[in-house]
């Protein structure tokens, strides 16, 4: 039943804090745990894997299935592999080498749709999308073909989140050459959003406020915000409001842009049910 599904859940994440406090779950049975300065008290990250996996088997009695990767996207693509009971490690330095020969389906971030489009230009494994010119993929899917280039490059800095750690989420980014040109900076802003939107669906939370970053050539910096009348989750959301915002700080301001940014602020848990989940889907 649902209720020892999740009864489960807590025991699995209690079990991860006793290795690391930082944890970010995913959903009720996946979660990511930065091991950084803890692994040498089992004399090596493969240990404290294997230690990790044993507890997990001896006390709520699963299977589990581990990536051990530098890096969030590799950890994730590893863990999937190596499912039901696996332990799959990728060394420094080899993540691109790693991820090359695999289907781009297999790269997380890839829906069904993304996938036709990247087939449909002759791109089929993780490795031709990271050896694919950036400007390919940017005219098809605009400022998120720069992330899925990286992605597929096994490069990936996004740190382990425990939740409730933010009050706020944001996300930035700073153009190489200062620009004017409204569908780059919209595009932009739309990939923030999606961003945005998808941390604070993974942390159970809405918004109430949303607020816009820009820095100009000068380097002058401003902050632009607005008060939903109801909570929010949706990229849609973020990004009409942002859209808004960005329109009436052009107006007010001619300069060129250096940075956008877009955050979320006065995050509420919503009074939702627990998505049920298949845990042979995770």
């Amino acid at each position: 039943s649902f209720s020892k599904y999740r009864d489960a859940s807590r025991k699995f994440m209690a079990i991860l804090a006793d290795f690391s406090p930082f944890i970010e779950p995913v959903g009720l049975d996946e979660a990511y745990l930065d091991a950084t300065g803890f692994e040498s008290i089992y004399g090596s990250i493969h240990q404290m894997a294997l230690a990790i996996k044993q507890r997990i088997k001896d006390e709520p009695g699963l299977c589990a299935s581990v990536g051990v990767a530098g890096c969030k996207v590799v950890a994730k693509v590893a863990s999937e592999l190596s499912k039901p009971d696996g332990l799959l490690e990728v060394a420094a330095g080899e993540e691109s080498l790693f991820l090359a020969p695999l289907p781009i389906a297999k790269l997380p971030g890839i829906g069904k749709k993304t996938e036709r489009i990247l087939k449909g230009l002759g791109i089929d494994t993780i490795g031709n999308l990271s050896v694919t010119p950036l400007s390919t993929l940017k005219s098809h899917f605009g400022a998120s073909g720069e992330l899925l280039h990286r992605l597929a490059s096994g490069i990936d800095d996004r740190k382990v989140e425990p939740p409730g750690a933010a009050k706020s989420i944001s996300r930035e980014t700073t153009y190489g050459k200062d620009t004017k040109d409204r569908s780059l900076l919209k595009a932009t802003l739309r990939y923030l959003s999606e961003r945005v939107g998808a941390d604070l669906r993974q942390r159970s939370k809405q918004a109430r406020c949303i607020t816009l970053k820009l820095r100009y050539a000068d380097f002058t910096t401003i902050t632009r915000s607005h008060t939903l009348k109801q909570t929010s989750d949706t990229d849609q959301t973020i990004f009409d409001t942002g859209e808004k915002l960005l329109k009436e700080a052009l107006l007010a301001e001619k300069q060129q842009v250096r940075l956008i940014g877009i955050g979320v602020s006065n995050l509420i848990e919503p009074g939702r049910q627990l998505d049920m989940l298949d845990p042979s889907t995770q």
